[in-house]
């Protein structure tokens, strides 16, 4: 069960179509249920997809009645969202369940709502009584997993503190895409590529205010999302015609040959777990540009294999973008180090250790 599926774009819908890739040349039968706007674009695998423009009290029980429908026939429910559509599906049909948490849906939930505006760190401490609601439901929810998975040390300890069993949370980083050839697309040196999904906490705007100091820099805006068109409003103003371009949605081959012909990858996010978008730009060998927040420190390290950076920080962010365009030596040496340090988190590894798990709780 997942909450996104290509064609959405962000780490969750990368990891959805190539994990059940994965199981299902393991010899696996796959299953998958996710909410959309549009039809799934890739189905490696059966996929159920629920309208998500319906009132939410319309589509999340749709979500549960398909899930526990498969439920019924399946050894265990992996879910990467919609946890607690998962936990009821996996109770009502009596099998166990495992989770993927790469966020604290609380949060997100209460920051979408208006109901906090702080950091994510901040919400651990009493939130008020809405906030507070959405936390006892996400935790309740997560509770019946038998295992929850989290991509990073600095979300696990966050996860354990909501009172979850630590010895059922462990740690699996998110896989590097495997080696494949990729042609890098052919853009100018000074260009620099953005991919995720355009929303808050992807913080693009203080991407688009750190160009305005690095007038020679362009950036590729690979993703959609809600926040487009308050984004393209922002160039505007700005005066950022021209050297910012939204190229929306892309496969994920396409998306490696972007990244693998920038400059360097950018990640300017207020908030972040583990992002996919920079272990696959590291693993093409481009550096990272990144905001020093959640887990992201754990896989770019400043200086070795990219620039890390204080979250809502356009000049600190500006004169990172300017070194990596001035120093060409610097740049040479991050890229060198980029896929060395992601080496050992290879596809096959991380995917066979996730079934591991699967197959333990299935048993």
């Amino acid at each position: 069960m997942t909450g996104i599926w290509p064609p959405d774009v962000g780490g969750p819908a990368t990891h959805g179509p190539d994990f059940a890739t994965f199981l299902r040349d393991r010899g696996h039968e796959v299953h998958v249920v996710t909410m959309g706007d549009t039809e799934p674009t890739e189905r490696p695998v059966p996929v159920r997809s629920v309208r998500r423009d319906r009132p939410f009290v319309i589509r999340y029980p749709r979500v549960a009645a398909a899930a526990f429908a498969l439920a019924r026939q399946a050894d265990v429910v992996y879910a990467t969202a919609t946890y607690a559509a998962a936990a009821t599906a996996a109770a009502g049909a009596r099998k166990p369940l495992v989770a993927k948490l790469v966020s604290d849906p609380a949060y997100e939930r209460a920051r979408r709502y208006g109901l906090f505006r702080g950091s994510l760190e901040s919400f651990q401490a009493p939130a008020g009584v809405g906030a507070e609601a959405l936390k006892r439901l996400r935790t309740s929810a997560l509770r019946r997993a038998c295992r929850i998975v989290v991509p990073s040390r600095y979300l696990a300890e966050i996860a354990v503190g909501w009172g979850l069993d630590p010895d059922r949370v462990g740690v699996l980083v998110n896989p590097a895409p495997p080696p494949v050839a990729v042609e890098p697309t052919a853009f100018d040196s000074t260009t620099f590529v953005f991919v995720g999904r355009l929303t808050e906490q992807k913080d693009v705007p203080t991407l688009l205010q750190a160009l305005r100091d690095v007038p020679e820099a362009r950036v590729e805006l690979v993703g959609d999302g809600p926040e487009r068109e308050r984004l393209e409003r922002l160039v505007a103003e700005l005066q950022l015609e021209g050297r910012v371009r939204f190229v929306g949605s892309l496969d994920r081959r396409a998306v490696l040959s972007y990244l693998a012909g920038a400059r360097a990858a950018v990640l300017p996010s207020a908030w972040e777990n583990l992002p996919h978008a920079a272990v696959e730009a590291l693993a093409v060998g481009t550096p990272v540009v990144a905001t020093a927040v959640g887990g992201v420190a754990e896989v770019v390290r400043d200086g070795e294999n990219g620039l890390l950076v204080p979250p809502r920080d356009p000049a600190r962010l500006a004169a990172a973008l300017r070194s990596l365009l001035d120093d060409d030596t610097l740049r040479a040496r991050l890229a060198a180090n980029a896929a060395p340090s992601v080496a050992a988190i290879g596809r096959d590894v991380i995917y066979e250790r996730l079934e591991t798990l699967l197959l333990d709780a299935a048993a």
